[in-house]
């Protein structure tokens, strides 16, 4: 008989889609979690509050995977690990020219000037700062639903309204009715591709056309963190548009394809005056650490590391889905 995991059933259970990084065939348990949860159901931390743990907890094997967590188990890079352990002889100093010479490097790969980059301590960190910046006085974000909700709690935290548009039947956004969401009061359009938790891709080309158009009227906010891990599907960075001077803000991440999710090391491409405003309420780059920075500046370098990376992910999620088949599940599909 055929069983069908859906949305519903999916995210009550804390189940993950084929979304982001795959899990491998072997599944450990959580150490020492928490039991402190907030209002919102996430897990609380700190260092005003003991954490408690179970007295006892139950013996488990080592975790391999957290399949809820989208992390790559091969990272990081030994390139990266080294430039760690090269770095912490500096650790008393500020690494500000560490940073400067970090966000020069990302300018360049990415085709912008220096002043289209701000670092942060992961992307998360930097989306959302944004809806704080541009959510003080209320106003409403138009998203997917489901999707990643970094930056929607945030807004509405801050005050904002979330104009929820459901994704397609294949699970891509779509982005004509998201337009048709936009009102007076939008204040910015999140889009999230490769879709967390989904996995689902939505069209490079139609999603390039859609924020060349509407970023006429509202900021677009592309959060990219997985688009190094596609393969096989029609992908492309938002970054080229702000060489238009489209009012676009794209979010990158080292968490993913760099394997280097507990370093904390994203940054943000937008135009200058975007990033100013963004500035008055973080320093930036300040966050990371001289260890991190190095880690990042040496992974950079490391293609074999990224394309072994892409390679072994891509594997373990068609071996994934070919049991997923054997098993009579029907799923939702990802690159």
């Amino acid at each position: 008989m055929t069983q069908i995991i859906n949305r519903r059933s999916l995210l009550k259970s804390g189940l993950m889609t084929l979304g982001g990084m795959a899990a491998a065939p072997a599944v450990g348990a959580f150490a020492n979690v928490p039991s402190r949860i907030d209002t919102n159901g996430n897990l609380f931390h700190s260092p005003l509050l003991r954490e408690t743990v179970l007295e006892n907890p139950p013996k488990t094997p080592p975790t391999i995977v957290r399949i809820n967590a989208n992390e790559n188990p091969y990272g990081p890079p030994m390139s990266a690990r080294k430039a760690v352990a090269d770095a912490v002889a500096t650790g008393s100093r500020y690494s500000w020219k560490e940073l400067e010479n970090l966000v020069g490097k990302i300018a360049k790969k990415e085709g912008v000037t220096p002043d289209h980059i701000m670092m942060g301590p992961g992307s998360s960190d930097l989306l959302e700062k944004v809806a704080i910046v541009l959510f003080q006085k209320g106003g409403n974000v138009v998203s997917a639903d489901p999707t990643y909700m970094s930056l929607v709690k945030v807004a509405e935290a801050t005050g904002a309204t979330w104009k929820a548009v459901p994704c397609k039947g294949d699970w891509s956004h779509d982005l004509k009715a998201m337009e048709a969401a936009i009102d007076k009061d939008t204040k910015l359009v999140y889009i999230c591709n490769p879709n967390n938790p989904m996995g689902s891709i939505t069209s490079g080309k139609e999603l390039l056309d859609f924020c060349s158009r509407v970023s006429e009227k509202v900021p677009i906010f592309v959060d990219e963190a997985y688009l190094e891990l596609a393969v096989g599907a029609d992908t492309q960075s938002m970054v080229s548009l702000l060489t238009q001077k489209k009012n676009v803000i794209i979010a990158r991440t080292f968490s993913k394809i760099m394997g280097m999710a507990g370093l904390r090391v994203g940054y943000v491409a937008a135009l200058p005056a975007t990033l100013d405003k963004i500035q008055k309420i973080t320093r930036g780059g300040m966050g990371i650490t001289q260890t991190s920075i190095a880690a990042a500046v040496a992974s950079m370098d490391d293609a074999e590391f990224q394309d072994t990376t892409r390679k072994l992910n891509h594997e373990v999620k068609m071996y994934l889905c070919k049991n997923l088949d054997r098993l009579g599940y029907k799923y939702v599909p990802s690159y």
